[in-house]
């Protein structure tokens, strides 16, 4: 189930007590068993680490930018993955939707993390079964944090994209492909530094790539998500062209396609 583009602009407006520092505590559980209730209900939801899992720093050097890294066990079909942090203003950083064909392995990003907080991520399999992995990491401050390009600059340059390829080590059938889009994706907690003012939301909320002309991987994203989204993942198949769409939350569109030489 996916938070509406709506909601998550509502909770940007209402956050504003979110942006002070964190408390150095354990991981609470209080805030996920309620966004566990509104995004899945009744839902049973298993861990298990052979099926899904999250890689992430114990302790983030930069808040706005913490990586994580979401690996699928290659025998289960994941239908939708969620990525959540829990004490975000806006805890949905992303949906992505997974072609059943696409026999992706791993799919890598960076988040803003606002608080101490549990980083998760829900998996759909082709059954409606539930898997979640999770871990705990130490930041604060990053959806407030400055944007790291001037906005000149990033206005230049919006929906920019590029594209990068390797083959994953020892492997001659697994691809890797690295998609960067420059975009601020400003989360509406940031102020300008010059008026002090907050610099409205702004951020790429759909994209959808196509390979060899047949879904692939799309996403809802929202602003969680940090400073020009960058997206990595592992695929069983060939190079093959890539076809990427991208829309902001000011409705701008941004495609480009990738020939299987070509980023």
């Amino acid at each position: 189930m996916r938070v509406p583009l709506k909601l998550t602009l509502i909770f940007c407006a209402c956050a504003m007590a979110f942006a002070g520092p964190a408390l150095a505590q354990a991981p609470s559980t209080e805030s996920w068993m309620q966004l566990k209730s509104d995004l899945f209900g009744e839902k049973s939801v298993r861990e298990e680490t052979n099926i899904l899992t999250l890689e992430a720093p114990d302790r983030a050097p930069d808040p706005a930018m913490v990586p994580v890294r979401i690996s699928l066990d290659a025998d289960t079909r994941f239908r939708t993955l969620t990525l959540i942090v829990d004490e975000n203003p806006a805890p949905v950083a992303a949906t992505f939707t997974l072609d059943n064909n696409a026999r992706i392995t791993t799919i890598e990003t960076r988040l803003r993390v606002n608080a101490y907080s549990n980083i998760r991520v829900v998996g759909e399999d082709e059954n409606g079964q539930l898997y979640m992995a999770s871990h705990y990491v130490k930041a604060s401050g990053g959806c407030a944090a400055p944007a790291a390009r001037n906005p000149a600059e990033s206005t230049a340059q919006l929906g920019q994209m590029r594209l990068r390829r390797f083959l994953e080590t020892g492997m001659t059938d697994r691809h890797v492909a690295q998609l960067m889009i420059r975009h601020p994706n400003n989360s509406g907690l940031q102020r300008d530094q010059i008026s002090h003012l907050y610099i409205p939301a702004h951020f790429v909320s759909e994209l959808n790539i196509e390979f060899e002309n047949h879904p692939f991987l799309s996403m809802e994203g929202g602003i969680s998500i940090s400073e020009d989204p960058n997206f990595r993942f592992t695929y069983d198949g060939p190079a093959g062209e890539f076809k990427v769409y991208a829309r902001d939350t000011d409705g701008r569109s941004f495609s480009q396609v990738f020939a299987p030489d070509q980023t």
